[in-house]
Parts: structure tokens; sequence; C-alpha cells
């Protein structure tokens, strides 16, 4: 008897996970729960931190299987362009926030209405799962800057042209999971060592003094300690956006609305003035490796600014989030402590530089509804829980930040979620890296005037962009 009930339950529960037991199923519904197979591919992450995230849609989309890669950054961008071209890419993907504008021709924007079919209890007495179609809106531009922090709304909607009417409408292009800033790391024992309570929070006399106090030469002039990677370029992790959070924090304007680069220009309400934000803050930079400035800290021959800190030979460093687990396994002993990024004195708005990735669907995918369905599955509220708290990263979304406010890992960079910014639209922004790198290079080696490498500097970026 207990046999013939157990065979029953198997029956019974086959019924109910298979086509046959989709009651009420007409035929539009039958043809939608066709097995489909989407394939995901990201850069940095593993399986285990989207595995949750995954078994969770496949509850609500049993039909829907999603294969999960993970690619090596240095091979990524090679192996998507390869992929694309000869139609056998993902139909999820993930992209850099300053690489959408370049990949917008094979990427699919986010549509007004999605149908998916969606398991429903329906009955009175007799309660039973039925699968129906259902159309739900997707998420509108309004949402976007509701939901999401203020950058987001800046990368993610892009201008799209109907080629069949011309019109030009704003579209959202991707979403983004978790959004990392930068902020300051700084070795305690060195600052203790030399008499400093406290991180400096702004970049003032005290900032200089801090940095003079911490840098140490040997007998020949060579600097065996630096008290802050400032004023390189290719041995400073992330160069480019340490100038930059320093040009837009002093005032620069680093693109106009129509993608124009004017971060070596003055801004109208400094004419009167006749006082260039972008190229005094190139100068504040450059001067952190220019020999003759009581300042100097830093030049081409040190390590590579994240080996420095974790060998413990340097005091500050700006960096991101997602070095922290580098370091902490590398150096468990090292006494560190992270703050946020150090302002302009009397400036009433703070700014960091926000970098961060975002999920996005291509246009060859046969499953685009379906595709962007989970990707707003996944960074909604619920689902972006779990992922940030396998992978300890900042969030995205405003519903978040105050809780991870108080996680003392990620605290500093949480923080600045809110007035973070990202303002390369070009592209090609490893490019820009690059010629911003030489713009630095030609002013601390004294091969161009600083007023001529910024200006040339503004005028190569600007060849990025279009």
């Amino acid at each position: 008897m207990k046999n013939k009930l157990l065979i029953l339950f198997l029956i019974f529960s086959f019924i109910l996970t298979s086509g046959f037991g989709c009651k009420g199923a007409d035929k539009a519904t039958q043809e939608a729960m066709k097995p489909i197979v989407l394939n995901y591919w990201r850069v940095w992450d593993g399986p285990d931190a989207f595995s949750e995230i995954i078994a969770n849609y496949k509850t609500l989309h049993p039909y829907i299987t999603i294969n999960y890669r993970k690619l090596r950054y240095s091979e990524y961008e090679q192996a998507l362009l390869e992929a694309m071209a000869e139609d056998k890419g993902p139909d999820i993907l993930s992209l850099h926030n300053t690489w959408l504008p370049k990949y917008q021709s094979k990427l699919a924007p986010l549509p007004a209405k999605i149908t998916m079919v969606f398991p429903v209890e329906k009955g009175t007495i007799k309660k039973e799962i039925v699968q129906e179609l259902r159309t739900s809106t997707s998420l509108n531009l309004r949402d976007l800057k509701n939901n999401f922090v203020d950058t987001v709304f800046n990368d993610v909607v892009l201008n799209n042209r109907d080629e069949k009417t011309g019109k030009t409408t704003q579209e959202i292009f991707g979403l983004p999971i978790a959004l990392d800033t930068l902020a300051m790391y700084y070795n305690k024992d060195l600052l203790n060592n030399a008499g400093i309570a406290e991180p400096p929070a702004f970049w003032n006399q005290e900032f200089q003094q801090d940095v003079k106090k911490l840098t140490k030469q040997d007998t020949s002039g060579q600097i065996i300690q630096s008290g802050v990677a400032l004023g390189g370029s290719t041995n400073i992790g992330r160069y480019s956006d340490i100038l930059s959070a320093l040009m837009m924090q002093n005032g620069a304007i680093m693109a106009d609305e129509n993608n124009n680069i004017t971060f070596n220009q003055i801004p109208a309400s400094l004419k009167d003035q006749k006082y260039s934000p972008g190229l005094e803050a190139l100068r504040f930079y450059t001067d952190f490796s220019n020999p003759a400035k009581e300042v100097y800290s830093w030049n081409s021959d040190l390590e590579n600014s994240l080996d420095m800190f974790i060998s413990g030979k340097l005091a500050i460093m700006f960096d991101y989030a997602y070095d922290l687990p580098t370091i902490k396994s590398q150096a468990p002993k090292l006494n560190f402590s992270i703050t946020k990024l150090p302002q302009i004195e009397g400036n009433l708005n703070n700014i960091s530089l926000a970098n961060y990735w975002v999920e996005t669907v291509s246009n060859k995918s046969k499953y685009v509804n379906e595709a962007w369905d989970f990707v707003q599955f996944a960074t909604k509220t619920e689902q972006a829980k779990s992922y940030l708290a396998k992978t300890n990263k900042p969030t995205a979304l405003r519903s978040l930040v105050s809780d991870q406010v108080a996680n003392s890992d990620i605290n500093a960079f949480a923080e600045q979620v809110l007035t973070a910014k990202s303002w390369y639209h070009g592209k090609d922004a490893n490019a820009a890296e690059l010629i911003i790198g030489e713009m630095i290079d030609s002013v601390v080696k004294g091969e161009a005037k600083i007023e001529e490498a910024i200006n040339l500097g503004a005028k190569r970026v600007q060849q990025t962009m279009k």
C-alpha cells in the first residue's frame, strides 16, 4: 500500500511540474513556456555570487535556464566582440558604465512592456497553480531616478534613434546591481608613527603637511616610504579617476551636454576670475611628482600603488572597494582603514568618482524580453541584497544605502554613492584614460607647459567621443 501511494505521489508531482499540469494554459501560454536558455557573461564575480538570484528566478520561471559564465577581464572584451561578430554572443552581458556608448549599436534597450508566463494560484476551495501570460510595465525613466543613485541615470540612459520613424527617444540600456566609489585607504601605523591622529578630510595645507611627514627618502634621495600616491600615471591605480575627481571638486566641467570636452576651459561662472579649475587641479596633482616641491612623494620608479600599500610602504592611496579583498588576503596583518575621499574645504557639494558595471542585453538575442526580465529581477532590492552580501560591494540602489552605511567594511564607499559622479560618455574609455595619463606625464617630465598639456589632452580625449 505504501509503495502504491509513493508511486501515485511521484506521478502527481511529475504532472504538476511538467507541461501536462498547465491547466487553463492556452496555446499562446504553452508556446511561451517552451524551454529556453539565456547565456550570461560577466567578469570579476564567480557563479556563487549569482546562484541565489538565478535559483529564485528559476522558481518563478522554471522553463528558463540561465548559464552563467565568468571571464577574465583581460580577455573579456575581445571574446565578447568576436562572439557578437559571429552571432554567438551572450544574451545578457555585463559592461562597464563607461562602455555603454561604445556598445550601444549592439544592445537592445529595455522594452516598455514585457510579457512573460507566471505561476498563478487560482481557485477558492480547491487551489491550484495555473500558468498565465502576464504583461508588466518595465522600469521607466522616473523609476530609474527614484530607485537608483543619481549617476546611474546619466550613464545608462542613452538617446536612441528609431530607424523607421527617425524619432530620437531616451531609453534605458543597462541596470547596475552594485556601484563602487573612490575612497581613501590609509595605513594607521604609518599615520600613528608620524603623530597624525586622523586622516585628512580636505585637500588643504593640513593634507600637504601630513604628506610631508609621511614621506621618507634615503641618503641618495630615493623615496623609501611614500606619503601619498598622487602625481603619476601608470603606477598609480585609477590615476585618471583621481585627477577627474580633483577637477570636478574644483569646479571643472569635464564635458558639456553635447559631449564636448571642456575640462581645460574656464567655466562661465569663473570667467571674471580667469581661474581654470581643471588646470589648477592638474597642477595640484602633478606637484606630488615634482622633486622641487615640498609635497614630493611619488615618481615613476616606484612600485604600483596597490603593491606599495600592501607592503606597508605607502601611507595613503585612493582606490575602490573592489581591491579590499586583495589587500586583506595579501596583507592580513596590515593595520589600515578606509575613509571618504577628501574634498575641497568650503565646498558645499561632495564629489567622488563612480566606477561600476551594468547588466544589459544583446540585440542579437532571440529572447530579449526574457533577458531583460531577468536583469530587472536581479537588480531589484531583495535580489541585490543577496549579491551585495556575498561580494561585499556598495549598492546602486537608494533603498539599501542606509543598511550599508552600518557595514564597517564598506561604509566609506556606501556613504558616497549618492554624490558619486561619472563623466565619460564617449566611445573609447580605455583610450581616454591613456591620454589623460600621457597628459600627466608630459607635465611631470617637463615636456610641455601645463597649459599646452591640458589643451592637447582635452583635444585628444575629444577625438574618442564620437
